[in-house]
């Protein structure tokens, strides 16, 4: 989780890389509150949030099967070098 100045408002790049802790519910009473101060002022947020709600909700319906060879290859590869990346 990403630490933010707690007095300033939360500009469109802090709501990008804090979306994924406000989806799993790891920010700070603090952090959510101007998270969603953001939201109310800001349409292009708001629907960025909800694009992402979207992705989760389909990709959490997709069965191997509904991968093409490539794609599930492409998904691996993206998933090794994320991996890679991180640890």
């Amino acid at each position: 989780m990403r630490l933010l100045p707690h007095k300033d408002p939360l500009v469109c790049q802090e709501v990008v890389e804090l979306v994924t802790d406000y989806l799993e519910g790891a920010l700070s009473r603090r952090e959510r509150r101007r998270f969603e101060a953001h939201l109310a002022d800001c349409p292009h947020c708001t629907e960025y949030l909800a694009q992402m709600r979207a992705t989760i909700r389909l990709t959490g319906q997709l069965e191997p099967g509904d991968l093409s060879p490539e794609m599930s290859d492409d998904l691996g590869e993206i998933f090794r070098r994320w991996r890679d990346d991180v640890g």
